[in-house]
C-alpha cells in the first residue's frame, strides 16, 4: 500500500495546506492525524495550566471542524493521545506508512518534536517531510538569510515591501482516498474519540455577555468570519481608524484566534485584501491589516533567528546586564485577578480571565505595568497570556512580551505606557472601565 499520514498541529484547515496538498499529489491512501499532547495541559509551576479552558475549548472545536471536513471529503480524522514524536511514530508502523507530512515549526519545544519523530521515523525508512506554511512570507522569498534579519520591524518592513511576494495560495483537495474505517476500528475505537475539556480537568465557562466576540474554533468559522468582516460588515476600509477601541467584535478583525492554530491561511487574507481593494477601495486600513500581517511574520522569522533566547529571562539581549525582575507572588496574581487597583489594568485583565480574549491596547498597557511599575518577572505575564489567550501564538506573544519587557526587538529603550494617560486616550468616556468593573 502507498501511504502517507498528513500529521496536523497549528495548521488545521483544508485551504491553502501545503503538507496536505503535496500528499494528495504522492499517496494512494492519505491519512489525516491529530494528536494531543497531554504536556500541553499540564499545570505550570505559577499554578495555572499551560492551556487554559478558552484556550483549550478552541481548540477542540477546531479539531472538530477540522474532522467534519474531512468526512466531507470521504476520510477520517486520526486522533490519538500522548507525545507525538511517540504516537505518531507507532501509528506509522500501524499503517506502513512511506511518508509523514506536516507544517515545519520553529520553537525549541516543537522543533525538539520534530527532531525526536524523523529520528524515530528514519529508522524504519519513513520520511518526514515539513513545509514552512505559517507565514505571509516564505524563508526562502526573504532579502536576506534569517541569521541576517534585522534587529528593527521597521527595517525588516522596508526591505520586504521593495520585492514584496506573496506566494499563491494551494488548492483545496476534493476527495482523498484513505483506507477503509474498518482497519482502524479494528485497531482501537478511540482513533474517532475527540476528547472533552473534562478529559484534560477542565470545566467549560460560562459565556461571558460582556465577551467582545462568540469565538467558535475551526476553518469553517474563521472562513465566516472574514466574509463577515470584509463584506457584510464592510470593516476593513475603517480598520486602521477603529482598531485601538475596546469594545464590541468588530473594531479589530480578530482575525488571530483562527491565524493562531492556523484555521485560516495568512495567504488567504492577503488574496482577500486584494480582492477587497479592487471591488471597494483600497487605503491606509486595507494596508493596516497586510502591515499587522507582517508583524506576525517577523515575530517568527525573530523566533527562527534567536532559537530559544526568546524564552529565556535575559530574551534577545542575552549579552548584556539581566534587569532585576521581582518574583513577588502576591503582586503577580494582583494583576492576575484584575485586584491592582488601576481601573484601565483591572478592566482589561478581568476581561482576560473571563473571556479567553483581550485588545491589543489592553495588552500593550497591562505588558507595560507588570514589568515597568511591578517590575515583575516577564515571563510570568507571558506564561499566563500562553495559558489564556484563546489567540495564544507562541511567537507573536513571547516576542511581544520581550518587547514590551525591555528585552526584545524594541529600537526604544525603556519603553512605557502612563496607564492614566492611555486610559483617558482610549477610553475617554470609561464605558470599557465601566463593563468589566461595575
Amino acid at each position: 500500500m502507498d501511504n502517507c499520514i498528513v500529521w496536523f498541529t497549528n495548521d488545521l484547515r483544508l485551504h491553502d495546506n501545503e503538507a496536505l496538498w503535496r500528499a494528495t499529489q504522492k499517496s494512494q491512501y492519505l491519512i489525516p492525524v491529530y494528536c494531543f499532547d497531554k504536556r500541553h495541559f499540564a499545570d505550570t509551576t505559577l499554578g495555572f495550566k499551560k492551556t487554559g479552558s478558552f484556550r483549550a475549548k478552541f481548540l477542540l472545536e477546531s479539531v472538530a471542524n477540522l474532522q467534519a471536513n474531512f468526512r466531507k471529503l470521504g476520510t477520517e480524522l486520526i486522533i490519538l493521545h500522548g507525545k507525538p514524536e511517540e504516537e505518531i511514530f507507532e501509528f506509522a508502523k500501524t499503517v506502513q506508512a512511506k511518508a509523514v507530512y506536516g507544517s515545519k515549526e520553529v520553537c525549541a519545544e516543537e522543533v525538539q518534536v520534530e527532531q525526536s519523530l524523523e529520528k524515530k521515523l528514519n529508522s524504519l525508512g519513513i520520511e518526514l517531510k515539513l513545509y514552512w506554511q505559517s507565514t505571509l512570507l516564505h524563508t526562502e522569498d526573504l532579502p536576506y538569510p534569517i541569521r541576517n534579519l534585522p534587529d528593527i520591524f521597521t527595517d525588516f518592513r522596508k526591505s520586504c515591501e521593495k520585492i514584496i511576494k506573496v506566494r499563491s495560495t494551494f488548492d483545496t483537495p476534493k476527495k482523498i482516498l484513505s483506507l477503509p474505517i474498518s482497519f482502524f476500528a479494528e485497531k482501537n475505537q478511540g482513533y474517532f474519540q475527540i476528547p472533552n475539556l473534562a478529559d484534560f480537568g477542565m470545566s467549560t465557562a460560562n459565556p461571558d455577555r460582556r465577551a467582545v466576540l462568540d469565538f467558535v474554533g475551526g476553518e469553517d468559522a474563521a472562513l465566516q468570519r472574514l466574509e463577515n468582516y470584509f463584506w457584510v460588515q464592510d470593516k476593513l476600509k475603517v480598520y486602521k481608524e477603529t482598531r485601538n477601541e475596546l469594545i464590541g467584535a468588530d473594531y479589530s478583525s480578530k482575525f488571530s484566534a483562527w491565524l493562531a492554530l492556523g484555521c485560516i491561511s495568512p495567504r488567504k487574507i492577503y488574496e482577500e485584501i486584494a480582492n477587497y481593494e479592487l471591488k471597494r477601495v483600497k487605503n491606509e486600513s486595507t494596508y493596516w491589516l497586510f502591515f499587522e500581517l507582517l508583524w506576525r511574520d517577523y515575530f517568527r522569522f525573530v523566533a527562527k533567528k534567536y532559537d530559544n533566547k526568546l524564552f529565556i529571562l535575559e530574551g534577545l539581549r542575552a549579552n548584556q546586564k539581566a534587569l532585576n525582575w521581582r518574583e513577588d507572588k502576591q503582586d503577580f496574581e494582583n494583576w492576575k485577578e484584575g485586584k491592582t487597583g488601576l481601573a484601565f489594568v483591572d478592566a482589561n485583565m478581568l476581561e482576560l480571565k473571563n473571556t479567553g480574549f483581550m485588545s491589543n491596547r489592553g495588552r500593550q498597557n497591562v505588558a507595560s505595568f507588570l514589568t515597568k511599575d511591578l517590575k515583575i518577572n516577564w515571563q510570568w505575564g507571558a506564561s499566563y497570556f500562553e495559558s489564556q489567550l484563546i489567540d495564544y501564538d507562541v511567537c507573536s506573544n513571547w516576542g511581544n512580551w520581550t518587547y514590551m519587557a525591555g528585552v526584545g526587538n524594541d529600537p526604544r529603550e525603556n519603553r512605557y505606557f502612563n496607564i492614566a494617560g492611555q486610559a483617558k486616550r482610549y477610553d475617554e468616556k470609561g464605558e470599557y472601565v465601566r463593563l468589566w468593573l461595575i
